[in-house]
């Protein structure tokens, strides 16, 4: 049977262009039947069906003079919410990563809030689904180096050439052989709650880059940001209930 590149196949499917099939597929939410198509460039049979899962959209949670707090659905950039939005951001999630994102409106207040970030003086809160089972809080402080591969992607991992990084994790719930914890991170390393739990021997389900099992997503979850006088708090998606 003949076989065609699967973003040309998706774009004859949805009446879509090459550019935004490809798109989605890169975002994660093609799939066929249950399994996700990985690589745009894929040689697929040419009666393939795909099925694209919805992309939810972004929520205001709050916005004054000084800040825009927005929960941030899986599968978008950070980068494609402060275009969306038209203002610039305060801090960045993972593509995969949905809760709080911060854009600022004003300069002056960019200046107070990069000092908080710096001094730690910001409480961030996530939510994952792990493998395995955590039934202790743990402190995790391991520096954590950022490299980019050959394709200019950032990757981290454990190294004593890396900056500080300290990560704690409280267990919420126990499920079969994996677990639902919060991590409370005072610094803000790439990927550091992802590499952190890798080193710990718990992966975040559905974090394939680290270790973690295949699932609909990384699973996690940004809860709760404080800064300066403001708190922000972003409830867990109903897709994040079954990893």
């Amino acid at each position: 049977m003949k076989t065609e590149k699967a973003y040309k196949l998706l774009s004859i499917q949805e009446g879509i262009s090459n550019r935004s099939a490809k798109d989605l597929i890169d975002k994660g939410v093609v799939y066929v039947g249950n399994k996700k198509v990985k690589i745009a460039r894929a040689d697929m049979k040419i009666d393939t069906k795909f099925k694209i899962k919805k992309i939810e959209k972004i929520k205001k949670i709050f916005e004054d003079d000084n800040i825009v707090a927005v929960d941030k659905p899986a599968f978008l950039t950070s980068e494609e919410v402060a275009k969306k939005l038209k203002y610039p951001l305060l801090n960045r999630l993972d593509k995969e990563t949905s809760g709080v994102v911060l854009l600022y409106k004003s300069e002056d207040f960019r200046e107070k809030a990069i000092e908080e970030f710096k001094k730690h003086r910001v409480l961030k809160e996530y939510v994952a689904w792990v493998e395995g089972r955590i039934a202790e809080e743990i402190e995790i402080n391991s520096p954590i180096l950022t490299l980019k591969n050959k394709k200019g992607k950032a990757y981290s991992k454990i190294s004593h050439e890396g900056k500080e990084a300290i990560t704690f994790i409280e267990p919420i719930l126990i499920e079969g052989n994996k677990s639902k914890i919060k991590a409370t991170i005072k610094t803000g390393r790439t990927h550091q709650i992802r590499v952190h739990l890798k080193s710990i021997g718990h992966p975040i389900i559905g974090d394939e880059q680290y270790g973690g099992k295949p699932a609909h997503r990384i699973m996690l979850h940004s809860s709760k940001i404080k800064l300066l006088e403001y708190e922000f708090i972003s409830n867990e998606p109903e897709t994040f209930e079954n990893p």
